[in-house]
């Protein structure tokens, strides 16, 4: 299937120093009518895959919109002349902007994909299970299905139907950090799967937050 994406990337008079939550905040609470830019609904965290997700590429901010969500930032991204990070304020001087349509879903090729922001792969139930395991190669397996299962999840929101298997690996690193005062477990490095992931869009948890951006690699 075809999805519609809308890039934003924004620039300013000077180096712009925060993090995709700092971003998401400001769309946020910017444009608290749009649902879609902070799925709250009435109180309640919409769960399912965010259409519109935030990230700091190389300390540039990129809005993505998919679908709806590209409709949305189609309406808001120039309603503004300057972005607050916490006691920061950025002038915006410079908008790059990408309409596309784009492939997602399966293939018959496998593709090579590498993390550009930390992949969130467990929730804390998961990552009990997975610090349980004492083999590597019983970690590998258990990281393959974690993401097989980001991929059926993600395409069950886009309304994507995936009639064959997903085949996947992975070569990831740990990497520990603090989400929202919590030790959190994520991972960098690279994955293959026979599954076509527009650059930049989001997998694991997290994503809207940045987590889990995918670039893929020229070397297929």
């Amino acid at each position: 299937m075809n999805l519609k994406t809308f890039t934003l990337t924004l620039a300013s008079t000077r180096p712009i120093h925060g993090s995709a939550s700092h971003l998401r905040g400001f769309f946020a609470t910017k444009f608290n009518e749009y649902t879609l830019l902070h799925q709250h609904n009435a109180d309640k965290f919409n769960y399912s895959y965010p259409l519109v997700q935030y990230k700091m590429i190389d300390n540039a901010p990129m809005v993505i919109g998919i679908n709806d969500g590209a409709e949305v930032l189609k309406q808001v991204y120039d309603k503004y002349d300057e972005i607050k990070f916490g006691d920061e304020v950025y002038e915006i001087v410079e908008r790059g902007i990408c309409i596309q349509n784009q492939e997602f879903g399966l293939s018959e090729k496998i593709y090579s994909y590498e993390f550009a922001t930390p992949w969130l792969a467990l929730n804390q139930e998961n990552y009990m299970k997975y610090y349980g395991l004492k083999d590597g190669g019983e970690r590998l397996d258990f990281l393959r299905k974690t993401l097989t299962g980001n991929l059926l999840s993600m395409s069950k929101s886009l309304d994507y139907q995936v009639l064959d298997k997903i085949k996947c690996d992975l070569q990831v690193n740990i990497r520990k950090r603090r989400l929202k005062d919590v030790n959190v477990m994520t991972f960098i490095g690279r994955f293959q799967a026979n599954f076509i992931i527009p650059d930049y869009l989001g997998v694991g948890k997290s994503v809207s937050r940045g987590f889990g951006a995918v670039i893929m690699k020229k070397d297929n």
